[in-house]
């Protein structure tokens, strides 16, 4: 199965703690779940032009919610945290 670089990025995640990460040059992404680590490094490479030198990912299981008497599942979905190589940025995070 072969994705899209701007299918296999979702979104970029902006968190409290993922900009924190980004003083190691480390940057969070939702992916899409069947994506492969060698995937994702790949369509970060291309979309952002950037060295890839590291990715993590995983799966972050959805919450149990409840909806007046009844319970509901947010979806599971997988995000990806990647490290760039030193004096690489992504400038879609600069002045968040």
């Amino acid at each position: 199965m072969d994705l899209h670089p701007f299918e296999i990025i979702r979104r970029p995640i902006v968190t409290e703690k993922s900009t924190l990460l980004q003083d190691d040059d480390r940057y969070t992404f939702e992916v899409a779940k069947s994506a492969t680590k060698h995937q994702v490094k790949e369509a970060v490479e291309e979309a952002f032009n950037v060295r890839v030198l590291k990715v993590n990912t995983m799966t972050v299981r959805g919450k149990r919610r409840r909806l007046g008497p009844r319970f509901t599942k947010a979806k599971t979905w997988k995000k990806a945290v990647v490290q760039l190589a030193p004096g690489n940025t992504i400038t879609i995070f600069e002045g968040v």
